[in-house]
C-alpha cells in the first residue's frame, strides 16, 4: 500500500493539472441595433469598449482559476446590468408608465436547469434572481410581484425602481411619448448577454434585459425565455441572443442554434447564421452570441452594430462594436 500511495498521489494531482488546463472560453453582448461609428462620439465609444472589457476581465479571471461557468455568467452579466450604458439594471428603457420592468433568464448545459424572471421592479440584479429560481425553487419561470417576493426571501438585494431610471432613459420616453410614435430600432436593442464554457466543460448562457421602450400591457420579450432568448446544451453549444423580441419567440431563435447543431451536424457559426437569416426573413432585426463545447465562438447579427466581446484561455481577446 505504501508503494501505490506515492504513485496514487501523482495520478490525483496529474488529473487536477488536466482538468485545470483544459481550455475555456466567454462570449458577451450588450445589445445590437444602429451603432454608426460617424454618429457615435469616440468619447461614448471608449466607455462602452471600457466596460465591456471590465465584464469580460471578471468573467475570464472566474474561468482562469477553475470557477464554473454558472458563477462567470452571472458575475459578468450583473457587472453590465449595473452599468447605465446597457438596457438591463440600470439604465434599463422604460415601459409606457414610467417605470423600470426587468427581465432575465439563465441555463446551464449540463443537466437542462433553468430560471427566470419577468416584469420585476425591485431586484437590483435580475440575472441573480434568475439563479436563484433555478437553483433553489421548483420553477423555471417566475414573474412580477411574485419574482420579488422569492427574491427577497432568498435574501437578495432589492432597489426602489427609481434606482434603475436615468435621466437619459426618462428623456427618452418623454420625448417618445410627445411625438406619440413607436420606438426606434436602436431602441429595441440594448439586451446584455453571456456564455461561458469552464475547465470542466460544462456551458452556461444568460441574457437580462429592460426590454422594449414604451411596453404597455406586460409586454415580455424574448430575453426570459428559455429556448427564445437563452439556451445552453452541452452537447452543442450555449446562446444568448439581443433583438426585436417577438421574432426571436416564434422563431424558437436559442434552441434552434442547437437543434441545428444537433440534427444538421453545424458548426456554431453556421447554426448562428442561418437563424440571423431566418430572422431576417420574417422582418426581425438583432443578433446573437454562442459557443460551442471546443469554445468557438459565434457572434452573428444584421444590424449595422453590436457591442460584442470575447475571450479564451488561449488569450484571444475581441472587444468591437461596428459591423466592420
Amino acid at each position: 500500500m505504501k508503494t501505490l500511495l506515492p504513485l496514487l498521489i501523482l495520478f490525483f494531482v496529474l488529473s487536477g493539472y488536466a482538468q485545470t488546463k483544459q481550455n475555456y472560453a466567454l462570449v458577451i453582448h450588450g445589445g445590437a441595433g444602429v451603432m454608426v461609428r460617424e454618429k457615435m462620439p469616440e468619447d461614448v465609444q471608449k466607455k462602452y469598449v471600457k466596460t465591456l472589457d471590465k465584464a469580460l476581465r471578471k468573467g475570464d479571471s472566474i474561468l482562469a482559476h477553475g470557477g464554473k461557468s454558472l458563477d462567470a455568467v452571472e458575475q459578468v452579466i450583473r457587472v453590465l446590468e449595473d452599468s447605465p450604458l446597457f438596457n438591463a439594471g440600470r439604465g434599463a428603457v422604460l415601459a409606457h408608465d414610467g417605470t423600470a420592468q426587468l427581465d432575465a433568464s439563465i441555463m446551464q448545459g449540463a443537466d437542462l436547469s433553468a430560471g427566470a424572471v419577468c416584469g420585476v421592479k425591485e431586484i437590483k440584479n435580475p440575472i441573480s434572481a434568475a439563479r436563484a429560481v433555478m437553483e433553489h425553487s421548483e420553477h423555471v419561470f417566475l414573474s412580477g410581484n411574485g419574482a420579488s417576493d422569492f427574491a427577497r426571501q432568498q435574501g437578495l438585494e432589492m432597489v426602489r425602481n427609481s434606482y434603475f431610471i436615468t435621466e437619459k432613459q426618462k428623456n427618452s420616453l418623454n420625448e417618445l411619448l410627445k411625438k406619440e410614435r413607436e420606438q426606434t430600432i436602436n431602441d429595441k436593442h440594448g439586451t446584455v448577454g453571456c456564455v461561458a464554457l469552464d475547465t470542466y466543460g460544462n456551458i452556461t448562457a444568460g441574457t437580462s434585459t429592460g426590454g422594449m421602450i414604451n411596453k404597455k400591457f406586460g409586454r415580455i420579450g424574448d430575453s426570459p425565455v428559455i429556448g427564445a432568448g437563452t439556451y445552453a446544451n452541452n452537447q452543442t453549444c450555449g446562446v444568448s441572443c439581443t433583438g426585436h423580441g417577438e421574432y426571436y419567440i416564434r422563431l424558437g431563435f436559442a434552441r434552434d442554434v442547437s437543434a441545428l447543431m444537433e440534427y444538421r451536424q453545424l458548426t456554431v457559426q453556421q447554426a448562428c447564421r442561418a437563424e440571423i437569416d431566418k430572422l431576417s426573413q420574417i422582418g426581425g432585426t438583432g443578433g446573437v452570441i454562442a459557443l460551442d463545447r471546443q469554445g468557438n465562438i459565434a457572434m452573428e447579427f444584421n444590424t449595422p452594430g453590436m457591442f460584442r466581446a470575447y475571450s479564451k484561455s488561449s488569450g484571444e481577446k475581441f472587444i468591437g462594436i461596428f459591423n466592420d
